[in-house]
């Protein structure tokens, strides 16, 4: 697995996993199995229905297209990054200057799809020889894909169990992102398992630098 490093919005560095080319393709597949599971129901729920018109059965066919055209945006949009394929395969795309996707970001990568996909599957022979498994959708647009595999839970999160009457010790923590401090404490577990007091000193230091104690 590839190891790809992004820079967090305050610029403190973290290590993920991209996701290997073998887990991306899989997610394709699926993708594609759920597409064609689409184009079979509409075969048979619709199938029976022809038009006389040309033009009324090109409209009627380029309507019931849309969904399979804009699956892989929309589901991006709104999943977080993630399709169904990339969701059950434990994968999700992320920018990798470690801000947000943004709905141009996952146009630009949807766009790509005619160079990565459709001109001879340019995009699998990118991603083998690019070292964070990036397509040219994916160059393009900032973004990479990782994998989620981890295991997930209250302790992994930026979630604990506080008393009610519980205040902060510094109250400009508040300059942090929820996001911020997420990583912040997955890169301090991290450090403190390994004995990378490096990273513990780096790390400490920048938060001192950004919210002023």
């Amino acid at each position: 697995m590839s190891e790809l490093q992004i820079n967090t919005t305050q610029n403190v560095k973290i290590n993920f996993t991209a996701a290997g080319v073998g887990e991306r393709l899989l997610a394709f597949f699926i993708d594609m199995l759920i597409k064609t599971a689409y184009y079979v129901f509409l075969n048979q729920a619709f199938g029976a229905f022809q038009f006389e018109d040309s033009w009324s059965q090109m409209a009627v066919d380029v309507l019931l297209g849309l969904p399979v055209v804009f699956y892989t945006l929309v589901q991006e949009i709104f999943m977080d990054g993630q399709t169904l394929g990339k969701k059950v395969m434990g994968i999700k795309v992320v920018k990798i200057d470690g801000y947000q996707a943004s709905l141009s970001d996952y146009v630009v990568r949807w766009f790509f799809r005619i160079v990565d996909v459709y001109i001879f599957g340019l995009g699998f022979f990118i991603m083998l020889i690019n070292k964070q498994n990036q397509r040219v959708g994916d160059m393009a647009a900032g973004t990479a894909v990782i994998s989620l595999r981890n295991n997930v839970n209250i302790s992994h999160t930026i979630l604990e169990e506080l008393r009610s009457d519980y205040k902060p010790t510094y109250p400009s923590v508040i300059k942090l992102s929820d996001n911020d401090v997420r990583i912040i404490k997955e890169t301090f577990k991290i450090a403190k398992k390994n004995a990378d007091y490096k990273t513990l000193i780096q790390l400490r230091s920048k938060i001192v630098e950004v919210i002023g104690i």
